[in-house]
């Protein structure tokens, strides 16, 4: 990417969404002319256990903002996190966090290169919830 001039993204907060994987996710920054990154804000509710996943092809970087995680990544001791922690965690590997707290646990997902959803492997063994029940 050639970068011609400066740029200030502001993400609209009525874009978030919900995941199959289990969060709310608000792509802050994720272009196809910037393809060497991508920022998006997660938020996992109280009591919830994201679904174990991994990114083929892509590292990702969690950086806690909000709230208290236990993250879980392949190869790696089931650790707490909290504000300012950054989990590293290599492409390829499973990965998932939970939110054991009473508030919202929020983090950012730094992505390289950026994210695209094909990269995405749902690998949990448990079957996924349906949202209507």
């Amino acid at each position: 990417m050639k970068v011609q001039q400066g740029q200030v993204h502001s993400p609209d907060e009525s874009d978030e969404f919900y995941t199959a994987e289990g969060c709310f996710i608000l792509e802050s920054w994720n272009r196809e002319e910037d393809s060497a990154v991508s920022v998006a804000r997660a938020r996992v509710a109280p009591g919830v256990r994201t679904r174990l996943h991994r990114l083929a092809g892509i590292v990702e970087r969690y950086l806690i903002l909000h709230g208290a995680g236990i993250v879980e990544v392949e190869g790696m001791t089931t650790t707490p996190v909290g504000p300012g922690d950054v989990v590293l965690i290599p492409a390829g590997m499973g990965q998932r966090i939970s939110n054991p707290g009473d508030t919202d646990l929020v983090f950012l997902a730094v992505c390289t290169p950026r994210f695209e959803h094909r990269a995405y492997q749902d690998i949990d063994p448990a079957p996924i919830p349906d949202p209507l029940r």
